[in-house]
């Protein structure tokens, strides 16, 4: 990735972990330029997965009755999207722990 590529796609990389709607957003965005982003794309990517994955682990969180087992379910997920969201404020491409590079290789069709 090359600056200009970071310059151009990085406001559409920090809107992507505003909400899952802030993800669909910067995909069209993204999309919409004559030459896209890789910098915004794996932003996207990673963002993209962080939320499913948020929906999908906290609707079985759910039906546990345990305060600490919930609690600990929102600062995990709390800490990766911060993780996700400062690199994307400081202009690097690193993945999040964990799951990131699960989320590039299944998301790879996604973006450029």
């Amino acid at each position: 990735m090359t600056e200009q590529d970071i310059d151009k796609g990085r406001q559409n990389a920090i809107i992507s972990y505003i909400t899952i709607f802030g993800v669909i957003i910067a995909y069209y965005l993204n999309n919409e330029d004559a030459k896209k982003s890789t910098f915004a794309s794996f932003h996207i990517r990673q963002s993209l997965g962080l939320w499913l994955t948020f929906w999908a682990l906290g609707y079985i969180i759910g039906s546990f009755d345990s305060w600490l087992v919930t609690s600990s379910f929102y600062l995990f997920f709390a800490v990766l999207f911060v993780y996700g969201l400062s690199n994307a404020i400081g202009r690097k491409a690193q993945t999040v722990p964990l799951v990131g590079d699960f989320y590039q290789k299944i998301f790879s069709n996604l973006g450029s």
